[in-house]
């Protein structure tokens, strides 16, 4: 475990300050950006690059997002302490982290069984502790449902259904649905138990959804 020292929480406050000129405006959101340490995330190699606000590859055809699509997504989300978040993609488990810092009903499936059991690790070793699952994740977590939030990490080709049914009335799944080359994101409220409402926001570029409900198996 390496040590989150002052010159560390020197470099959150610049990433901070650098995503609130970017357009976050959610003080939560930015707080808690600038409690997590992302260099914890990164090989020791590559820990310089931590506070850089760009994506960075963690292996297994992987990325840890960029701080400001995790800023992003997570402002979108509007978390309260009360709510019962989903997020498909564990990945890295920095988005996860964050997620932590405002709610603590955080339940995370990781479709790599590689990457979910390295981050079981590190979140364990760091003392965080969402309810971590590895499997299918564009399925969702039928069993756990109804959420109030869904937050999905990768780019899905159409909105997958499963995820829908999972959200409680009155609750929004934020995800990027597009091609493989880029997607958009978009906030889904469930209205009723039969409508739902779309908005279509920012373009951006995730790795694909793999699963039933997203690009299928990897072949």
């Amino acid at each position: 475990m390496h040590a989150d020292t002052y010159r560390h929480r020197g470099m959150r406050r610049a990433l901070v300050e650098e995503l609130r000129r970017k357009g976050i405006r959610d003080e939560r959101v930015l707080a808690a950006i600038g409690l997590v340490p992302r260099h914890l995330f990164f090989d020791t190699a590559f820990q310089p690059h931590a506070y850089q606000d760009k994506a960075f590859p963690i292996g297994e055809g992987q990325t840890i997002s960029q701080p400001y699509t995790v800023a992003y997504q997570t402002e979108l989300l509007q978390l309260r302490p009360t709510d019962r978040v989903l997020e498909i993609g564990t990945g890295s488990g920095y988005q996860c982290c964050v997620l932590l810092e405002l709610t603590p009903h955080v339940f995370s499936i990781e479709y790599n069984k590689v990457l979910f059991e390295r981050t079981a690790r590190r979140l364990a070793s760091m003392g965080r502790a969402p309810h971590l699952f590895c499997g299918d994740g564009s399925m969702g977590l039928p069993q756990y449902a109804p959420f109030d939030k869904i937050l999905v990490t990768a780019g899905a080709p159409v909105l997958p259904r499963p995820l829908l049914r999972q959200l409680r009335v009155g609750g929004s799944l934020i995800i990027p649905v597009g091609d493989e080359n880029s997607q958009r994101m978009m906030r889904v409220v469930r209205e009723s138990e039969e409508e739902f409402s779309r908005q279509e926001l920012e373009e951006f570029r995730f790795v694909p959804l793999l699963g039933q409900a997203g690009w299928g198996q990897p072949g």
